[in-house]
């Protein structure tokens, strides 16, 4: 569910009309539901109550620091993957004790920065970072909470750039060396071992694959405590999907998602985490486009936006589909044709969806990509030299900018022309 519906024929983000912000900040923007945001993160968080739990959002499905705030003054904890992002939940207020760290790559600098700023725990993902970790926690004099990620070869059947629990995934140690990996820890001083994480993809539909590596999980950390390790923790990750289409099957609710949770590793007495992002931001969030040109090709229609792959590029990424609807409700009975959605990149990738069937348009129309809260504007970037384009946020009757367009100038005045040009 979200909060993006008609009324009159107009289509509304909760209480203001989403041609009203069009004419405020212009076009292309992200707008974002507080009530969505809100709603979907309550979901979670009643589906592991009677259980010990933290929901950690996990922000690079969207980082903006508004989303951050909103969610952590719901109670949220933060799942970083980055210097970066443990700076932005920091700046939002989110206390350490509520921010996991992330990653299969942390720099020596952000082990640094975390344990000087407060942190729940690292999941570790190889001995090396392992390694590192505890000669910089020895030479802080502190000891870092880690769990260790374990990757259980589980096929999460889905997109192969999202999958992250198979053997050939780059993510974690291999479930089958656990035993030997976490003596190795337990011999740092510098490390505390305070649980198990796992998590094997993003966009999963199927709750199978979860109950699988949570099984797997669950036997290992029977394993891990006949052997004296103290596991009272178990990250167990996210990967919930959302309905892309709205025509396809739902996936799982997170109320399912809980009841999984609670079967496989409940009796273990384990505090529980999770980390879901897009399936909190997702529907959250709609980018809002405006038509510039209606273009008749050799055998096919071609309606051109002012947003491009740069704004929004999961279609071009991971062939993705977002459903785009007209922000202004076609008359009943009105004409449809099918048009190759297109952006105005100078690249044939530059597409958003090839003969989608739409209610005829005309330049100067709204269309709006619903289910984009996440990984949209956080994968855009200024290619072409478009500037970044608006995040807003709404709620109730009101709405404000929490990350305005830059201008031309401000773009390239952060480049630098060296003395000898």
């Amino acid at each position: 569910m979200d909060h993006f519906l008609y009324r009159d024929g107009e289509l509304f983000a909760e209480d203001v009309a989403v041609s009203e912000i069009a004419a405020a900040v212009g076009t292309p923007f992200y707008a974002y539901s507080t009530a969505t945001l809100t709603r979907h993160f309550r979901l979670f968080d009643e589906a592991l109550e009677g259980m010990d739990h933290l929901v950690c959002y996990a922000m690079k499905a969207n980082s903006n620091l508004a989303v951050v705030k909103l969610l952590g003054d719901l109670g949220a904890g933060m799942d970083v993957v980055s210097g970066g992002e443990y700076r932005r939940a920091q700046l939002a207020g989110i206390p350490g004790e509520r921010i996991v760290f992330s990653g299969v790559g942390k720099t020596r600098e952000e082990m640094e920065m975390a344990l000087a700023g407060g942190i729940r725990q690292f999941n570790i993902e190889s001995e090396p970072e392992m390694m590192m970790l505890d000669q910089v926690a020895r030479s802080m004099g502190v000891c870092a909470p880690v769990t260790i990620r374990v990757n259980p070869d589980v096929d999460a059947k889905t997109h192969e750039k999202i999958a992250t629990g198979k053997k050939e995934n780059k993510f974690g140690i291999p479930i089958s060396r656990a035993r030997e990996v976490y003596a190795q820890a337990a011999a740092c001083k510098g490390l505390d071992v305070v649980g198990i994480d796992v998590h094997i993809g993003s966009q999963l539909t199927d709750l199978a694959p979860f109950e699988t590596a949570y099984g797997l999980v669950a036997d290992l950390t029977e394993t891990l405590r006949a052997d004296g390790h103290d596991i009272r923790r178990l990250d167990l990750g996210g990967g919930l999907g959302i309905p892309y289409e709205q025509s396809n099957t739902p996936p799982p609710l997170p109320s399912d998602f809980g009841a999984l949770i609670k079967r496989t590793v409940g009796h273990l007495g384990c505090e529980i985490e999770i980390e879901p992002g897009r399936l909190i931001a997702g529907n959250a969030g709609i980018m809002v486009s405006r038509v510039i040109y209606v273009k008749s090709g050799e055998d096919r229609e071609f309606l051109i936006l002012d947003s491009a792959m740069n704004d929004l590029v999961r279609p071009t990424m991971y062939q993705a589909h977002h459903d785009i609807v007209p922000v202004r409700a076609p008359e009943p009975g009105a004409a449809r044709s099918a048009y190759d959605i297109v952006g105005p990149v100078c690249e044939s990738g530059d597409t958003f969806a090839r003969e989608r069937q739409m209610h005829r348009l005309n330049a100067g129309d709204l269309v709006a990509f619903r289910s984009a809260g996440a990984y949209g504007a956080v994968m855009a970037s200024e290619y072409n030299s478009r500037p970044l384009i608006p995040e807003i946020l709404v709620q109730d009757d009101q709405f404000a900018v929490i990350r305005a367009r830059p201008t031309f100038d401000e773009m390239i005045n952060r480049d630098t022309i060296p003395v000898w040009l």
